[in-house]
């Protein structure tokens, strides 16, 4: 039996500049940090040749192609797994629609539970780029590449897409004090609604021609954050999201609603500096970045709201169980 734990992330900077058909004509690039909230993936292997997977529901099948669970099973696919094997899935937050990069998630976490199965080492760039390709080539989601890369690597993470299709990945140290302020100064809030990104997002693909210059802008905004951080500058970070997120508003027609807008302007009143409804928008989580002498006024602003605590992740994807007989 194996079991993979993959973390889930807070995509920060950059959301949509990540989508090839823009970064292949401008570059793009994303400031996103792994958190410590995880989804599990155990594999093992069955006496007989039947494949069933476990996650909100169960499969038991005799041919792969007739398995639903798609991300697992183009994984299994790829990895050269057919029949005798066992895969369930467990997250430590609902996983649908949540914003917080849970597909993406699943795919690298399966992956990477699979080849070690198969007794086979494989790298976080290999896991994060075969995510890519079962997620957008095989099945044609409309989504960037951030969230397989954040998965796999962990960490604060500067990432940057070039127009030639490189993927290059930085981490961003941080000494243990600025590391722990810039924690302390992020709250997460269940806002209770989630959606199927794909509308969102297919929309929003739709629209990279025409906000071309809003997604240039928002580079130009990760960029500058990267450097407000590592500075030292992190009430900079407040304002910056708080910036991004107007401009991201602007992406696709369901980012934002009447009721979120409503939510996020009383956290500002309270104290909030800025912050953004994650992922793709419509649902999920609200992000703030709150200076710590704020946080109970905002706290009590969002008192109808399930706060979500959290801590940055330094890892990505990893194995924590191996036992093979």
């Amino acid at each position: 039996m194996i079991i993979v734990q993959t973390p889930l992330r807070v995509s920060l900077f950059g959301g949509g500049t990540d989508f090839p058909s823009f970064y292949h004509e401008h570059g793009g690039c994303v400031l996103s940090t792994a958190i410590d909230k995880y989804i599990f993936v155990t594999v093992k292997r069955r006496f007989d040749r039947m494949l069933r997977v476990g996650y909100t529901r169960t499969e038991m099948v005799g041919c792969l192609d007739d398995l639903q669970h798609e991300l697992i099973r183009e994984a299994l696919r790829l990895a050269g797994i057919f029949d005798g094997i066992e895969v369930t899935t467990m997250g430590d937050i609902p996983s649908a629609g949540s914003g917080l990069g849970s597909s993406s998630t699943v795919t690298v976490g399966a992956l990477h539970a699979t080849y070690s199965l198969l007794g086979q080492l494989i790298s976080a760039e290999c896991l994060a780029r075969q995510a890519c390709q079962i997620e957008i080539d095989t099945l044609g989601k409309p989504i960037g590449i951030q969230d397989q890369y954040i998965a796999a690597y962990g960490g604060l993470r500067f990432m940057e897409f070039g127009t030639d299709g490189s993927v290059n990945v930085h981490r961003i140290e941080l000494s243990t004090d600025l590391k722990r302020a810039l924690n302390d100064n992020m709250l997460l809030f269940y806002t209770g609604v989630t959606r199927r990104s794909d509308s969102i997002l297919s929309e929003q693909k739709a629209n990279i021609r025409q906000r071309e210059a809003v997604l240039c802008e928002m580079k130009q905004i990760a960029y500058t954050a990267r450097d407000s951080i590592v500075s030292g500058r992190l009430d900079t970070i407040g304002e910056l999201l708080d910036y991004s997120w107007q401009l991201k508003k602007q992406l696709a027609s369901q980012i934002s609603n009447g009721h979120f807008d409503d939510m996020y302007a009383s956290a500002r009143r309270a104290g909030a500096l800025g912050g953004k409804i994650t992922g793709a928008g419509g649902g999920g989580f609200l992000l703030l970045y709150c200076p710590y002498s704020r946080q109970d006024a905002v706290r009590q602003t969002l008192a109808g709201l399930q706060e979500l605590p959290f801590q940055l992740e330094g890892d990505g994807s990893k194995v924590i169980f191996n036992y093979q007989r």
